[in-house]
């Protein structure tokens, strides 16, 4: 291992040391890192062994790295890379024992099996070309599984040369407000309450950011005034959990189409309605004005790094360049892998198990609140991986996050989603599909104990 050590001075053990300390507290060598032998670093820096020793035995002593006869030294696992500006909420997060923050699915039951037979089989029947530069827009046979996909799941009007595969709803949201700004688009309208980095990245972008009130019908659309274009989760609203009703989509659509404007369609968890079937998507009401984004980071695991746009026409020549200049491509092996999953049909039996295990987790949450924490309300329909819960009257939020991480619970409230003055009770965001199944039920006696 290179550790790129510059020693500096004249003592060339006072220098090795000092090197290994800014190293390690600058977070390059972090907490685990195996560190070479004495005898090899010393001859890597042509120095003598018993320096080196001596420098690893001093960093010992202060706790900055540890020795193990037999295993060797390394980074000491307390010494935390500083400079990444965390909470004390996030701090308590990260050490608690049981999870129901939103925004993730459960990634221990990610189907790995499915997945290594479908990569073999994927690899096996790919081209050379497939593992070279290629379409910016992805793989022609994830966007062929995908059209079809979404044309029979999600009712989504779409061809191959319409969808745009991107490395995440991250870069997929960027692209856009990247293409409106240079389009000439002054103002992207958000519901008020949604994810903190849409905002972020729109500001980021140069766009200005107009706030959509939502009520138990979804979005205002109203409020959307002369905007270029508007983001909207229609079927699942993130993190209120009311769909957008009928006469708000059909006021959206002729918003949209009176202005020449455009609707983005953040479907991200479309799959997941447990009462009755998914609403269909907005976007095939008005395919020339709706950007329809999907994503695997709900129905897989947000690690594959997986997304979707499905473009009208005018929008895939410059969102294709801009996104050459992002980054070129994304990942031709997990894009070939999920084209053959969905192809397969493993895809759609994933999607119907964990549709079941995510309803009965939702059922089990609402029992326990109501014979715990009575005065606790879930609000939202029944659907997605996340839900509403109102707190009692007199709990604050920060309150009852703080009690709950002194129980080993990490939790996240509905202000931290808010993008202006809070017009929502306080509640908790609280996602059920998060935690494995054998922690799913400490997870849930706690939060019942908390709110209790």
């Amino acid at each position: 291992m290179d550790l790129h050590l510059d020693l500096d001075g004249p003592r060339v053990r006072a220098g090795l040391e000092s090197a290994l300390r800014d190293a390690i507290s600058g977070g390059r060598l972090g907490p685990g890192t195996p560190l070479p032998s004495s005898r090899a670093l010393a001859a890597d820096l042509g120095i003598a062994r018993n320096t080196v020793a001596e420098a690893y035995g001093q960093l010992v002593a202060e706790g900055w790295v540890t020795a193990v006869q037999g295993s060797g030294t390394r980074v000491a696992e307390r010494v935390a890379a500083p400079g990444r500006g965390a909470s004390s909420a996030e701090t308590a997060a990260r050490g608690a024992r049981y999870d129901l923050r939103p925004g993730s699915p459960d990634v221990s039951a990610f189907p790995r099996a499915a997945w290594l037979r479908a990569a073999r089989r994927a690899l096996n029947q790919a081209p050379f070309a497939a593992l070279d530069y290629d379409d910016p827009r992805g793989r022609p046979e994830l966007r062929a599984a995908l059209a079809e996909y979404l044309a029979r799941a999600r009712g989504v009007r779409t061809s191959v040369e319409s969808i745009l595969v991107c490395s995440g709803f991250a870069q997929a949201s960027w692209l856009l407000c990247h293409v409106l700004r240079i389009a000439g688009a002054g103002t992207l309208a958000i519901e008020e309450y949604g994810l903190p980095t849409v905002h972020a990245t729109a500001v980021a972008c140069g766009l200005d950011v107009r706030t959509l009130p939502v009520d138990g019908d979804g979005a205002r659309l109203e409020s959307a005034g002369d905007a270029a274009a508007v983001l909207l989760t229609p079927a699942h609203q993130f993190p209120l959990g009311v769909p957008l009703a009928a006469g708000r989509r059909a006021q959206a659509i002729a918003w949209a189409l009176a202005g020449g404007r455009l609707i983005i369609e953040d479907d991200y968890d479309g799959e997941f309605r447990y009462d009755r079937h998914p609403l269909g998507a907005l976007q095939a009401h008005a395919p020339d004005h709706v950007v329809y984004a999907g994503t695997s980071s709900k129905t897989l695991a947000p690690g594959l790094r997986l997304a979707w746009l499905v473009l009208p026409p005018a929008l895939v020549e410059p969102l294709v360049a801009a996104k050459t200049i992002a980054d070129r491509q994304t990942g031709a092996i997990d894009q070939l892998t999920l084209a053959e999953l969905i192809a397969s049909g493993a895809y759609d039996r994933h999607v119907r198990r964990s549709r079941l295990v995510y309803r009965r987790r939702r059922d089990r949450l609402v029992a326990a609140l109501a014979a715990r924490a009575p005065k606790a309300r879930v609000s939202g329909i029944a659907a997605g991986l996340h839900a509403l819960v109102t707190l009692p009257p007199g709990r604050t939020e920060e309150e009852v996050i703080a009690e709950a991480a002194e129980r080993g619970l990490a939790l996240s409230g509905l202000a931290m989603f808010g993008a202006g003055e809070p017009r929502h009770a306080p509640a908790l965001v609280v996602g059920y599909a998060k935690p494995p199944e054998h922690a799913f039920t400490g997870a849930v006696a706690r939060l019942a104990a908390v709110l209790a």
